[in-house]
């Protein structure tokens, strides 16, 4: 396994990081803990989740799955714990949201169905723009004060979110943000315009979500299996020949494809690791096999030929 820092924090996390969507919906809390117990074992430390997974008529089912996964375990201090707040999780008005009132009692259900004291890298899951980043800031000092969290992250933030975000932390003389989730795969490469600038600049590691866009690059017995966010910008009629191209590259090399689009994320600047969302230990398995592989220049100029980038950060990308 690979290691890094938590952003600029003094955290040590695998750059493999275990995205826990799939525990409840796809994939039954037996094979979900088969998995966890797999993942530890090598070497992946870093768990994700979110407070909403579950589904819409079952939200919070994935964080109650890794509680009973922790609680029969007894592994809690191996692991770096990170959950994430936004979504609609009641029926009331502030059920959701960044509001100090929702956070507050958010991050205590999140510690009841999670069934431990601290959530290490607690997230915020989108930007919430009724809310003032004072009022954000002085309940994310509380809970860091009262101990239920140690680190705060974003997710799905954009360079200047991130950039408000830290600011207004330094002026409360906080640490702000330490980690961004993005949307990043070879084939959405959006982030490189201001988002990856950013949080390089104010030292945020970079945690990439649907690395395989979808399922699109694991190769084509992958393709369709999952149709999801990640999905909504390319039709699969169009991605014929960059996909043909795709593959012919990973055969020529004797790679597996998911491997080689997880492996390039791990080459990326600024990018702490990708999300691997496995639904079966063979998933997990193939995925862990990413960190074993390198890349040569030559292998990552011809990517950007089949998967051109935007053409750099921000401004220079698109002005002289």
């Amino acid at each position: 396994m690979q290691y890094s820092q938590l952003g600029r924090t003094g955290a040590t996390v695998s750059r493999l990081v275990l995205g826990t969507m799939n525990f409840g919906p796809h994939t039954a809390e037996e094979d979900a803990f088969a998995i966890m117990d797999r993942a530890l074992d090598a070497g992946v430390t870093f768990f994700d989740t979110a407070n909403g997974y579950g589904g819409a008529d079952r939200r919070g089912w994935t964080e109650e799955i890794i509680g009973r996964w922790l609680a029969s375990r007894g592994r809690r201090e191996e692991i770096v714990l990170a959950t994430k707040v936004f979504g609609q999780m009641g029926p009331g008005k502030n059920d959701r949201g960044l509001s100090a009132l929702n956070i507050r009692r958010a991050v205590d259900a999140s510690l009841r169905r999670l069934q431990t004291d601290h959530i290490d890298l607690y997230q915020m899951h989108h930007v919430d723009r009724t809310a003032p980043w004072e009022e954000i800031w002085q309940v994310m000092e509380l809970l860091v004060a009262q101990g239920k969290i140690t680190y705060v992250g974003s997710s799905n933030f954009a360079g200047w979110h991130l950039a408000q975000a830290n600011e207004a932390a330094r002026a409360r003389q906080s640490l702000g943000l330490v980690s961004e989730q993005s949307l990043y795969n070879l084939l959405t490469r959006d982030i490189e315009l201001e988002v990856i600038p950013a949080a390089e600049h104010y030292g945020l590691g970079v945690i990439a979500w649907s690395p395989l866009a979808g399922g699109k690059l694991g190769g084509r017995s992958e393709m369709g299996v999952r149709r999801g966010t990640a999905d909504r910008r390319h039709d699969p009629a169009d991605l014929t020949e960059q996909l043909d191209r795709w593959e012919a590259f990973c055969s020529e090399r004797d790679l597996a494809p998911g491997q080689a689009a997880l492996a390039w994320l791990l080459h990326r600047p600024g990018v702490l690791g990708p999300i691997i969302g496995p639904r079966t230990l063979d998933q997990l398995d193939s995925a862990i096999g990413a960190v074993d592989i390198t890349l040569s220049d030559d292998d990552l100029t011809a990517l950007d030929e089949i998967f051109p980038g935007p053409g750099g950060p921000a401004p220079e990308a698109y002005a002289w």
